[in-house]
């Protein structure tokens, strides 16, 4: 199996926390598909140039939500890119014909699987394939022990960690969308009403309308696996997945930041300042 330095530092840190001094709200941001890190073995193994790769990343999502710690929340982001693995699939989406070997666990073949986006894609965003050849079935154990339940271990302990604090907790997936002229600036998913309340869905679309942004809800993304695994509509958790289209920050040719970039951050950190302020804790589950 390929090993490298940069794999090393992932290993050892294959996410980052940004903490306020104090958490004096109940929510967390996760950032799952904005890690800008990628393997050298990794990019050796595959067929793509680095930058066809990264245009699958939520590029500089994490640096565009990083205000939220000025308004009392933590931000966890994902290192790893999500071209190498995807934090926001299911263990088990593994597409078995990538392989090579006995796997690990037992594959769950979904549509997303089906499409090349499991928990290691075998495409990137505009459909190429990423990789030479087959993979050795070593790689799922190693990327999943690694990083992928690392990752999920920390989201949910700062989710324990708000609940205790607060008696409840709002989870905010961030991600961001590939421009098209039909593309909204936002979208909201809570799994169809099913991973957060119709109240907090109403504040955060009113939030982020009211500071100028078009928002639409569900369509054409509903929430991952996050959402649905930490999300209920009636619970003491609710999760909201919140899409930004890139159009709107990135140079999504060069995956550089664009012009607009700083103007896009204060309007985002404006429209959350209203949505953190929505949640008192009995309200949300309530309402």
């Amino acid at each position: 199996m390929d090993w490298d330095e940069t794999l090393a530092n992932l290993h050892a840190a294959p996410f980052t926390i940004a903490r306020p001094a104090r958490q004096s709200v109940a929510f967390v941001f996760a950032s799952p598909h904005s890690g800008r890190l990628y393997p050298h073995s990794f990019i050796a193994h595959s067929r793509l140039t680095s930058l066809s790769l990264r245009r699958s990343e939520d590029a500089f999502v994490d640096e565009l939500f990083s205000g939220v710690t000025e308004l009392g929340a933590p931000l966890i982001a994902a290192r790893f890119p999500r071209a190498y693995l995807d934090v926001n699939r299911a263990a088990a989406e593994i597409d078995v014909a990538m392989f090579e070997g006995a796997l690990p666990l037992s594959p769950d073949s979904t549509p997303r699987v089906a499409a090349g986006l499991g928990v290691i894609p075998r495409i990137v965003r505009d459909g190429a394939e990423i990789y030479r050849g087959k993979l050795a079935a070593a790689e799922i154990a190693e990327r999943l022990t690694h990083l992928y339940r690392p990752y999920h271990a920390a989201l949910a302990q700062l989710i324990d960690e708000t609940r205790a604090r607060f008696g409840t907790c709002v989870l905010i997936d961030c991600h961001s969308m590939p421009s098209a002229a039909a593309v909204p600036d936002i979208v909201l998913g809570d799994r169809y009403g099913i991973s957060a309340s119709a109240a907090l869905m109403r504040e955060a679309e009113h939030a982020f309308a009211s500071h100028g942004f078009s928002v639409v809800r569900n369509a054409p993304y509903a929430g991952g696996y996050t959402t649905y695994l930490h999300g209920k509509s009636d619970g003491p958790v609710q999760a909201l997945q919140i899409e930004i289209n890139r159009g709107l920050y990135l140079d999504e040719e060069r995956v550089m930041r664009s012009p607009r970039f700083g103007d896009i951050a204060m309007r985002l950190a404006r429209a959350l300042r209203d949505l953190t302020a929505f949640a008192e804790p009995t309200r949300i589950a309530a309402e």
